[in-house]
């Protein structure tokens, strides 16, 4: 149902609605607090210094406002509480002067000074807050104040809460005496206590993940039923001379990858695999195998990389590999020409592409394959499902394969995954050196720099990380511009490039072309650097203000050194809590990691759903949530194997399933 059905919603509050996700009404009644707020009140003769108070109580004397510099007011009022007059002081509301009569009750909000006896107001309010009130607070952005936000979900409950639709199964329902869900959004929005809030939020935790654990195992179940794969034929002798003729010898784990693929590839089932690996674990060479056993079958390749950094250097290095034999190998990103990319278009739709690498232009509506076969993802997790569906269904039915260096703790990977095949590698290639990590201060610069200087001299080269691109006002991190300015002057003999991510692809590729080919010896970045960016000669990286960054998002950082047999080094630089830090300095295992992480923050930093919007949850929480999400999976399992529903919710269900292969 439109917004507009909503009292108070105009096409200005749309547009600002849309900012935050919000489209339907379903998406403002599901736009749920991120947090809440119990406003209880207190006796200011009870109260500390400098304490932040709530009270009550009567206007004895009509506001003054003064005007201060620029826009700035300041408005002064007296209010009797508790038998204490007491001054109150709130910045900026001269506005409301007219609302504010002697003897009219209001309730302050804000600092208490004890000696001047005055309050400075963070808020005045006209509701009596009756003993104890639970404030919602939702995320907003500019030009909607939570207290419009809250007016138009409150219209929306009121207007049209019968748009919503209850997923849980009645059987289901009755099993664990849930509230119904119209009561839960009343009450998820407008908590009376502490005690109805938990129950709608679990209930509500539940019902999200119950439709996502049905669409996991209802994709599953449909996978074990079809025989829909691609019939191959593969000569297995090339297969191996491939092989044998890389410039290095496989890994046990990198052999067993392949042989799972390969037994996917010639089953007649879809593969739909998840290849999990460490940094620098050489996950890339297991899925270029993959695309010469489906080029032998006659099928195109599809290798989707996230970013076009890492698209080229993925393209180069297998041009190289590929360089003796019949493989038509192509490169197609947002900064290929019109004239060429209008070709590439032509001679994939011929068949005369065997392999193409790309970013997101590769699942564009434009673009048509001849027999696209197998569609290879790297960085899974920064694709959101429907950029993956999208890729997935311009074949027949093409064999998926998915790579992620971000390895997944294997209790969650069995549950979030469980409609995939997983592969791991963990051992490392021959020859690679553990690197060695370092936690220093800000005043251990020195040390920094002298570690610095010795790799330097032996003609290798390093990575510096930073966490903001310019300098703000509301920050002291390093950023990389400061950066730069202070290690020229360190030094002056070395020459040194930064990259952003606000940088043009143009820019970006040159800055990094000239690294890779060592006409750099110094780049200062941001994380735009995390993915896969493979250059041999680095074998340092110093990352700033690193207790900003989670452990997986540091781990990927550290893992673009130490990809030869040089001894590399990682250098963490913190003045703030080093115990977290500590964990990477005593282990270069990532799914040891992993586990740490998730532990530490939860499931957004290890799944990078902000950046992808794949598996964001409205209000669960896999980490805190993971029981819950244990009892949905099993519950949808039996739902979906015995069928336990009526007529009744067989709509409902058939909605929940109906969009299915957008989780493809």
């Amino acid at each position: 149902m439109d917004l507009l059905n909503v009292s108070g919603i105009g096409p200005k509050s749309i547009n600002l609605l849309h900012k935050l996700n919000i489209y339907t009404i379903c998406d403002l009644l599901n736009y749920y607090p991120f947090r809440y707020e119990i406003l209880k009140l207190d006796k200011l003769s009870l109260k500390a210094d400098d304490e932040k108070v709530i009270i009550e109580g009567l206007i004895e004397k009509i506001p003054t406002v003064i005007r201060l510099k620029g826009n700035m007011n300041k408005m002064s009022l007296r209010v009797l509480s508790d038998d204490m007059l007491v001054n109150v002081v709130i910045f900026n509301r001269g506005f409301m002067k007219p609302h504010f009569q002697i003897g009219k009750e209001i309730t302050i909000i804000g600092k208490w000074n004890k000696l001047k006896n005055t309050i400075t107001a963070s808020d005045i309010r006209f509701e009596k807050i009756n003993g104890v009130k639970i404030e919602s607070i939702y995320r907003t952005t500019q030009g909607l104040n939570k207290r419009m936000l809250s007016k138009y979900i409150d219209n929306a409950i009121n207007g049209c809460i019968n748009e919503l639709t209850d997923y849980i199964p009645f059987f289901l329902s009755n099993k664990y005496n849930f509230m119904d869900k119209e009561q839960a959004i009343k009450i998820i929005h407008n908590p009376f206590d502490i005690e109805s809030l938990k129950q709608a939020q679990i209930r509500l935790k539940y019902e999200e993940l119950f439709v996502f654990m049905l669409k996991i195992n209802c994709l599953k179940l449909k996978n074990q039923k079809q025989n829909n794969g691609l019939q191959r034929e593969i000569d297995y002798n090339k297969v191996t001379e491939f092989i044998e003729h890389l410039p290095f010898k496989l890994t046990t784990d990198q052999l067993s990858a392949v042989s799972e693929i390969k037994d996917d590839l010639i089953s007649p089932k879809r593969m739909n695999r998840l290849l999990q690996g460490d940094v620098g674990s050489g996950k890339t060479i297991v899925s270029i195998i993959a695309s010469y056993i489906n080029y032998l079958s006659g099928y195109q390749t599809a290798f989707m990389a996230p970013t076009e950094i890492l698209a080229t250097q993925h393209f180069e290095n297998i041009k190289k590999l590929f360089n003796d034999y019949n493989i038509n190998v192509e490169l197609l990103t947002g900064s290929t020409k019109k004239k060429e990319k209008k070709q590439i278009y032509q001679k994939l739709e011929n068949g005369e592409i065997d392999l193409i690498i790309g970013t997101h232009t590769l699942i564009q509506d434009d673009i048509k394959y001849k027999n696209l076969g197998l569609v290879i993802t790297d960085e899974q997790h920064r694709f959101g499902v429907n950029q993956r569906s999208n890729l997935s269904n311009k074949g027949m039915m093409p064999d998926i394969l998915y790579m992620s260096a971000t390895p997944i703790p294997r209790t969650y990977a069995l549950t979030i995954y469980g409609d995939m095949d997983v592969s791991n590698i963990k051992t490392r290639p021959q020859g690679r050196k553990d690197i060695i990590t370092y936690v220093k201060n800000n005043n251990e610069i020195i040390d920094v720099l002298k570690l610095m200087k010795q790799e330097l001299d032996s003609n290798h080269q390093i990575y510096i990380i930073a966490p903001l691109i310019e300098e703000s006002e509301r920050s002291d991190l390093e950023n990389v511009y400061k950066l730069e300015t202070n290690f020229k002057k360190a030094f002056k003999n070395n020459t040194i490039e930064i990259l952003h991510g606000k940088m043009s692809s143009e820019e970006k590729d040159d800055v990094m072309n000239k690294f890779s080919k060592n006409e750099t010896n110094i780049l200062i970045s941001t994380t735009v650097i995390e993915v896969g960016v493979d250059v041999k000669n680095a074998t340092m990286i110093v990352i700033f203000d690193a207790n900003r960054f989670g452990l997986s998002t540091l781990h990927q950082l550290r893992g673009r050194v130490g990809r030869n047999d040089l001894q590399s080094y990682c250098v963490l630089i913190s003045d703030k809590s080093k115990e977290r830090l500590e964990i990477l300095k005593n282990t270069n295992d990532g799914f040891e990691i992993s586990e740490q992480d998730f532990k530490l923050r939860g499931q957004g930093d290890l799944f990078g759903i902000k950046q992808s919007g794949d598996m964001t949850f409205k209000i669960a929480n896999l980490k805190e949530d993971y029981k819950i999400l244990l009892q949905a999976k099993n519950d949808s399992l039996e739902f979906l194997k015995n069928e336990v529903y009526t007529l009744d919710n067989k709509k409902i269900i058939d909605e929940i399933l109906g969009n299915i292969d957008n989780l493809n």
